[in-house]
């Protein structure tokens, strides 16, 4: 980022990555940053001056167990994301404020937690072995993305249970995977398309405003995910 501020770009687009979580404070910290107009993409920011594309996590979470919900399923596991993701604890507002609205009962016994953001898939599939463990059975599973249902859909398979006959499962992204997995995934796409085109009229807006030295607000853009049902889902 110094980098790009000694060539004295206009504008800067900034993908939230999980393993950087200090995004705004590096920017608190450094003034000259903040006088160049930024977007940040996939992170809210509470930061004066840098403006926000990002994802409804908590509408797209409810969407998940809604939809196994319609499907009949009751008795459904969870594999949430790590507690320091922003993200993970949308999604997991919206999985218990549906929850809580329908009635349908969380048990901790069917509830585990990422520990290793990098390590998704392995982890997905040694928690879902946990769940498998516990002995309280389940006709449906929540992963935290789509790396973790992956794995999840593995550890399944391994005890022996067929997706989605026996287990339903949902996943979060819509990878470039996702379609081709087998069974095909059943995720939340983010539409990363949208994000992009946003974020880029947001920084034209802004930097055409700075150039001309005059204010430029602040935007704090939310888009809403979209559910893509495929074959790892189906009715009890």
């Amino acid at each position: 980022m110094n980098l790009l501020l000694q060539r004295r770009v206009e504008g800067l687009i900034v993908f939230s990555n999980p393993f950087y979580l200090d995004i705004g404070r590096e920017f608190e910290r450094v003034p000259d940053k903040r006088k160049v107009p930024t977007v940040l993409i996939g992170r809210e920011s509470e930061i004066e001056n840098l403006s926000s594309v990002v994802v409804n996590n908590e509408a797209g979470g409810r969407m998940a167990i809604e939809h196994l919900y319609t499907l009949g399923h009751r008795r459904i596991a969870f594999v949430k994301g790590p507690e320091v993701f922003l993200d993970s604890r949308q999604r997991w507002k919206g999985i218990s404020t549906f929850a809580s609205e329908a009635g349908l009962e969380v048990r901790d016994e069917l509830v585990v937690e990422l520990t290793k953001p990098n390590a998704s898939y392995e982890e997905g599939y040694q928690l879902t072995q946990t769940l498998l463990t516990r002995k309280h059975s389940f006709t449906a599973l929540v992963a935290w993305d789509d790396r973790t249902a992956y794995g999840a859909i593995r550890a399944l398979k391994a005890a022996g249970l067929e997706v989605p006959h026996d287990c339903s499962v949902t996943g979060f992204d819509d990878t470039s995977e996702a379609a081709f997995y087998n069974p095909p995934l059943t995720t939340v796409r983010q539409p990363m398309e949208t994000l992009g085109t946003l974020s880029v009229g947001i920084l034209a807006e802004a930097i055409q405003a700075f150039l001309e030295k005059r204010m430029s607000s602040k935007v704090q853009q939310v888009v809403a995910p979209e559910l893509i049902v495929r074959e790892s889902t189906a009715r009890v």
